[in-house]
């Protein structure tokens, strides 16, 4: 039996899918999903950069309050060990003697918290405000 011409090109087309009506939905479908999602602005920290570009020069002079914390809380400023109580005071010292010297403090990894807090406070009660910390060796 002959196939008529025509029947031969619409058997070839039923048997074809047509992708282009799904295509065009999922455009659509993004189209819709871009507009209808909400941007989440993510929250930071604010950096205030210093003004000026170039490092600022230190004076040779001005050394700093070095003030280390041992393992075992043990205290040492100016390579002396030094008592809880009188920390205050030789900080105190030390800053009569060099009015910018900053604090340093160099904490033990193992050293407590407490023994930081210390002489933070003792620092600002002896009117030093540039209180630093520092990585210890």
């Amino acid at each position: 039996m002959r196939r008529p011409l025509g029947s031969a090109s619409a058997d070839e087309n039923e048997g074809k899918i047509n992708l282009t009506p799904m295509l065009d939905v999922v455009f659509i479908m993004l189209i819709f999903f871009i507009v209808t999602a909400t941007f989440v602005k993510e929250t930071g920290l604010d950096v205030n950069q210093p003004d000026e570009d170039k490092p600022k020069t230190v004076d040779p002079d001005k050394k700093s309050i070095v003030v280390r914390i041992t393992n075992r809380d043990r205290i040492i400023i100016a390579k002396r060990d030094v008592d809880w109580r009188s920390v205050r005071a030789n900080i105190e010292r030390l800053h009569a003697e060099n009015p910018e010297a900053p604090v340093i403090i160099q904490p033990h990894p193992d050293s407590t918290t407490d023994a930081m807090i210390h002489i933070m406070d003792s620092a600002r009660l002896a009117g030093v405000y540039n209180v630093s910390l520092a990585a210890a060796n």
